[in-house]
């Protein structure tokens, strides 16, 4: 059985390498890249399980390498940075990370962040039993095995998790889910304070459909989203 491959994208040597001792020890095989385009090279080279990216890298910033990424791989993506306000989380993840760490950080955390991303991925490729049937309300066009999105015959391009909350509330129409419900079910962990990371997936989904941005997914004040179907 071949080793989980993790990258590690860090300008800061020391960083790397303790993120990498940590890994290591779990039995993850590990690669370091120094900036941005060394870790897109180790991507288009070999295969990746996941990525841990730093922002500012020089070559390529973290937020390049990931819009790179999401163009033709959906392997989880965590975000180590120093970039900590608000704005700076909503970003990464609206762009298509995963998950979001601030420095200074626990390695300890890290390490559970990647296994509970690895497990959600793995949980996500594994064979169905039996077969996916497309769901398809009015032009929208959901379908689960090739997780592809379209309305009105276009392609709508949406980052793993976008496309994990649309299922999920598509695959239960009118059923109303907490924000709270969204986060365990879509990201595969308990829910804690997220920065509202659900309402921001929630309104670039919106966007991405068009049209009028409630058609599909509908806000239930005060209590979550339910798809409209």
């Amino acid at each position: 059985m071949k080793p989980i491959t993790i990258l590690i994208a860090d300008d800061e040597a020391e960083i790397a390498e303790l993120i990498a001792i940590h890994l290591e020890r779990e039995g993850y095989h590990t690669v370091k890249a120094a900036n941005g385009r060394a870790a897109m090279q180790a991507v288009q080279s070999q295969p990746v399980d996941l990525a841990i990216l730093d922002i500012m890298m020089p070559e390529l910033d973290g937020h390049e390498v990931t819009r790179q990424i999401r163009e033709q791989y959906r392997m989880p993506i965590i975000f180590l940075s120093a970039k900590a306000t608000d704005l700076d989380k909503i970003t990464g993840l609206v762009l298509g990370a995963d998950d979001y760490m601030t420095k200074p950080f626990n390695p300890m955390e890290l390490v559970a962040r990647v296994k509970a991303q690895l497990r959600r991925a793995m949980q996500l490729n594994q064979p169905a039993e039996g077969v996916h049937s497309i769901l398809q309300v009015g032009a929208l066009i959901i379908d689960p095995d090739k997780r592809a999105v379209a309305i009105y015959g276009q392609t709508v391009e949406l980052t793993p998790k976008e496309f994990d909350i649309l299922h999920l509330l598509a695959s239960h129409p009118n059923k109303v889910f907490s924000a709270e419900n969204i986060f365990e079910q879509v990201w595969g962990e308990s829910y804690y304070d997220s920065g509202n990371t659900v309402m921001v997936h929630i309104r670039t989904l919106r966007k991405k459909l068009g049209e009028d941005p409630k058609k599909f997914v509908k806000t239930v004040w005060g209590v979550g989203y339910t798809f409209n179907g």
